[in-house]
């Protein structure tokens, strides 16, 4: 732990160049609770670390910047990650063949989440002050657990996964994928509805869809409780085009689910019921209809989708208190 008088010393010491770390300011923000009105050592040290990391982070992503206007283009993006790949020992297994595949799925998560309006680039100010680059760069580590790995998008064993899982969808073996075969993603209980929407709104070839879409779509499924990726749901489930959700998108959703419940030998659950629970639920300014606005701000829109889109969601939120049952008896 360090005083103040005693950093300000170090200060006098440290040199000019050093002199923008230890200014009044950096002190009290890195001021917490010590009844002495000391800081951790460690601490400032992190601060400065992570301070000289965002410098050089930033001088290397602007040497990418071709324009020159503070943001990447995805071919700009592409090429940095593509020249940063050696420099990651948790990558050092990748053959050189998926390069473009790992590079593709990596720019992806960028652009999906810094550039949810599609103008095709990304401020390098929301590249740094984004947690991505951290998960990216944390691939230097050599001795990253098996769970971490998993857990974060950028990792060899994630970006296998995630193409391996395109491929397994790809029966045809064309390199796309066709709404009959996008029909078996995760559990395989997205509905009809919902999947005809997809390939409505979404950029296909063909009427299939390709990799960079597929991504898309894997990250707005994996990521539901993210504005990004109820954004990219809710323009799917908007199937008038109104910026709104009224009880006829719910029904036009959840008339799926129902045809769905029955096929499974189940007895459907009336809609009425589901539209007063969902309304409850999202508790929108407009009791006819739900914004996009609505949907972020009741911190459940994650569940609203799952219900109208997704039979083994909707079971799932039909079932919760057995579930909550379940898990406290465990």
């Amino acid at each position: 732990m360090i005083n103040f008088e005693d950093f300000m010393k170090v200060s006098d010491l440290a040199g000019q160049k050093c002199k923008p770390f230890f200014k009044p300011s950096v002190f009290a923000k890195l001021l917490q609770s010590d009844p002495y009105g000391r800081i951790s050592i460690m601490q400032f040290f992190n601060y400065v670390m992570r301070k000289v990391w965002l410098h050089q982070t930033r001088i290397g992503l602007s040497l990418y910047d071709v324009a020159g206007q503070g943001h990447l283009k995805e071919s700009d993006l592409e090429n940095y990650i593509l020249e940063l790949i050696p420099t990651l020992p948790q990558l050092d297994g990748l053959e050189k063949s998926f390069y473009s595949f790992y590079v593709c799925t990596a720019v992806r998560k960028f652009f999906f989440f810094l550039d949810p309006l599609r103008t095709g680039k990304v401020k390098i100010q929301d590249i740094l002050a984004c947690s991505f680059l951290d998960d990216l760069l944390e691939l230097r580590d050599e001795e990253l657990s098996k769970e971490v790995q998993e857990s974060n998008w950028f990792s060899a064993p994630s970006a296998l996964r995630v193409y391996g899982q395109y491929l397994n969808l790809d029966k045809d073996h064309n390199g796309m994928l066709s709404k009959e075969e996008l029909a078996r993603y995760g559990t395989g209980t997205l509905t009809d509805v919902f999947l005809n929407r997809v390939f409505q709104e979404c950029l296909t070839y063909d009427g299939e869809m390709d990799y960079k879409t597929y991504l898309d779509f894997v990250l707005a499924l994996e990521n539901r409780k993210e504005p990004q990726a109820l954004q990219y749901l809710f323009r799917l489930l908007d199937v008038q085009n109104r910026a709104f959700l009224n009880v006829f998108a719910l029904n036009y959703f959840f008339r799926a689910i129902q045809e769905q419940m029955k096929l499974h030998g189940q007895e459907p659950v009336s809609f009425q019921d589901i539209k007063d629970e969902i309304f409850d639920m999202v508790k929108p300014k407009d009791p006819l209809k739900i914004s996009m606005n609505d949907m972020v701000n009741c911190g459940q829109g994650d569940t609203v989708v799952s219900i109208l889109i997704d039979l083994n969601g909707f079971w799932t939120y039909e079932n919760r208190e057995v579930l909550v049952t379940d898990d406290s008896e465990v």
